[in-house]
């Protein structure tokens, strides 16, 4: 059985969060928490609530116990774009363009 958390439209780059996330895939639920939390960055503080979600829902929804759960996937897709102006030499007008993106993590319980 799968369980899966989504956390969307997260105000961080892709690709700056895929570095992150690929840490974690196929662990076990205890490993990638203690990998997380010895990160020191934007995308490990997002993805730890992203995990901590997958596992309550885990929990409380199906029935199952943390002690058997593993990342069984997990993945960032891109979202939209948040565009902005900013003014460039000589009044012209230039973008600043802010990336946002999608996180999803899906657990699964062991096989015995």
């Amino acid at each position: 059985m799968e369980v899966r958390a989504v956390a969307k439209g997260i105000r961080i780059s892709a690709d700056k969060a895929r570095l992150t996330m690929n840490l974690i895939c196929g662990k076990d639920i205890i490993e990638a928490r203690n990998i997380l939390v010895n990160l020191h960055n934007k995308a490990s503080r997002i993805i730890i609530k992203v995990l901590d979600s997958a596992v309550a829902n885990a929990e409380n929804n199906n029935g199952l116990k943390k002690e058997n759960l593993y990342v069984l996937k997990c993945h960032v897709d891109e979202g939209s774009v948040i565009k902005r102006v900013i003014i460039d030499s000589r009044s012209h007008t230039g973008r600043n363009d802010h990336q946002t993106s999608h996180i999803t993590v899906i657990v699964a319980e062991k096989q015995a």
